[in-house]
């Protein structure tokens, strides 16, 4: 098995609540099952996500495609942006929208932008970020996923959202928001 199974399974385990060392009741399997259910959820969007970043880094279909096992045009099928559901802004677009659509290359920049005027990211999708307004202004870091965020934590920072290979930090300014024109 590879560290990388046996990190999942472990995960799987621990989010289950089942130890590894023990006999497991009917109700436990089914909490098994659940809990693969979801890391298999999570898989999946870590996968898209990273297919879209390889694309925005500029691999192509076709070496995608050779490293997941199928086609060009099998891999453009499975993640391109055509097959994705568009994200549309919330009825209420006072207090929640999507800032988009942006790149790795200028998405801190629109954040910033947004975070003075109190927005900050809860979700990032493909090409754009879910935001919540506030009356404060917010501050934006991003980081390479990783496991402990314990300095980050201890300067302050918050996870805003989780969007593998990327972890978006967020930072209450405490000052008030900047409404457009000031």
């Amino acid at each position: 098995m590879s560290d990388l199974a046996d990190s999942i399974g472990r995960a799987v385990l621990a989010d289950a609540g089942v130890g590894a060392d023990q006999a497991l009741t009917a109700d436990e399997h089914v909490a098994l099952v659940a809990a693969g259910a979801r890391a298999e959820t999570e898989v999946r969007a870590i996968l898209h996500s990273a297919v879209t970043a390889a694309r925005a880094g500029g691999a192509s279909w076709a070496r995608i495609g050779a490293e997941l096992g199928m086609t060009r045009q099998a891999a453009q099928q499975r993640f391109g942006t055509s097959g994705a559901s568009p994200r549309e802004n919330p009825a209420d677009g006072d207090a929640e929208r999507w800032l988009g659509p942006v790149t790795a290359f200028d998405e801190m920049a629109e954040l910033e932008l947004a975070g003075r005027a109190g927005w900050h990211t809860v979700e990032a999708g493909t090409l754009a970020h879910r935001m919540v307004r506030t009356d404060t202004q917010w501050e934006h870091r991003r980081i390479l996923w990783r496991a402990s965020l314990a300095a980050e934590r201890a300067d302050g920072w918050e996870v805003g959202c989780r969007a593998f290979p990327w972890i978006y930090l967020i930072r209450d300014r405490g000052i008030p928001a900047v409404t457009p024109g000031e």
